[in-house]
């Protein structure tokens, strides 16, 4: 009897062992990864103060101007996850042969020409009244943190960091991974020289050796004068933002970009809300607005715009134009990859509005008021 009991305390304490280690190795590991360059890093210091003076933090996080549930009413987390990640997939949810593309070389463009070269996803070139400007450049092979997950799709990454030119202003609309590319800002550090960006994102900008001084870093409302006779206003988006375990410690923003010729919207990722309608009050009405549409889901319809809330945004803040992005590069919703540019051209051509589709690299003039665009997405 005694011979049992002995046994059985050597099994139960040969498996509190091993539940102890592992425990043990799976938090070293997980501090380890998360403390990765690639994660970016904690706002603290002065910035830290700024974040808490600021009147758009509550709670300890920053919050939208409406209430903003990640998740849809009726719908729950856990079917969300399951549906994503083991529920049937349509099978258009990634392009069956390479995305049409046309290369554009952006470092021989003339400095004079007024310009628009989508990049794919949210990724874009401007160029404008003599001033360039990148936005929320991913031009590694994948959206995510590490290089096996969320792979672009053939055809949509014709574009490297190394074809990116010196740069007037490096924009990020939030921190997101499929917005905010380390390597990308990594490997273009040397030709930008100012980085315009939400409160709290430049932590992850300082930490990658950007200086303090290259950082226009302010919240909604603020407005700030640029090269040329720039303006630019920070304005708000229907959104969150995290690139760690915490969620919204950092801003996340769309732009009014008013030069002498021009006035462009940089919507960034956004739900449908009100703050559509203030902007187009305050500074509409826009020759052109760059809306993200893709990506969505009913289930996410508060923190991305379906294709008609898109169109509902466009009349809203008074577009003349709209560009669509975030779309046909990687799938991170469970729709067709063709489907948010079929919706949002059928739409648009029903409320009479001037969709622009080009494929990625390809120029849309800014000084011409009527271009037409192939429909490749049916190719």
């Amino acid at each position: 009897m005694k011979t049992k009991v002995n046994t059985f305390d050597a099994y139960f304490l040969q498996m509190v062992y091993w539940i102890l280690t592992s425990i043990i190795v799976l938090t070293v590991s997980f501090f380890i990864i998360i403390n990765m360059k690639v994660f970016g890093a904690v706002p603290k210091g002065k910035r830290l103060k700024r974040i808490k003076q600021s009147k758009l933090y509550k709670k300890r996080q920053f919050q939208n101007l409406s209430y903003t549930p990640s998740i849809t009413e009726g719908y729950t987390m856990t079917k969300v996850t399951y549906d994503f990640f083991l529920g049937k997939k349509d099978p258009l949810l990634k392009p069956l042969k390479p995305i049409p593309s046309v290369y554009t070389h952006l470092k021989n463009i003339d400095k004079n020409k007024d310009v628009f070269i989508w990049l794919g996803h949210s990724s874009y070139y401007l160029q404008t009244d003599g001033i360039s400007f990148l936005i929320d450049p991913v031009l590694s092979m994948y959206g995510s943190p590490f290089k096996y997950f969320n792979k672009a799709f053939k055809g949509s990454d014709i574009y490297k960091p190394e074809d990116i030119p010196d740069l007037d202003y490096l924009v990020i609309t939030h921190d997101h991974f499929d917005h905010l590319d380390y390597p990308t800002v990594k490997a273009i550090k040397d030709r930008i020289d100012k980085v315009i960006l939400p409160l709290g994102v430049g932590a992850h900008f300082e930490r990658w050796g950007y200086q303090e001084t290259q950082l226009i870093e302010e919240e909604w409302g603020t407005e700030v004068e640029l090269k040329n006779n720039i303006k630019l206003a920070f304005t708000p988006a229907r959104h969150f933002s995290g690139r760690r375990i915490k969620q919204n410690d950092t801003l996340w923003s769309s732009y009014v970009l008013i030069t002498p010729t021009k006035k462009i919207f940089l919507g960034g990722d956004s739900g449908y809300d009100s703050h559509f309608k203030i902007i187009g009050e305050k500074y509409g009405p826009f020759d052109y607005a760059i809306l993200e549409n893709g990506q969505y889901g009913e289930a996410w319809r508060y923190i991305h715009t379906l294709p008609e809330d898109v169109i509902q945004a466009a009349i809203d803040i008074q577009a003349n134009h709209i560009i669509p992005v975030h779309a046909a590069k990687f799938a991170l919703a469970l729709h067709p990859w063709n489907e948010p540019l079929q919706k949002i051209t059928c739409f648009g051509k029903e409320k009479g509005l001037d969709i622009l589709t080009p494929k990625i690299g390809e120029v849309v003039d800014l000084n011409l008021s009527d271009q037409q665009f192939a429909v490749w997405w049916e190719d």
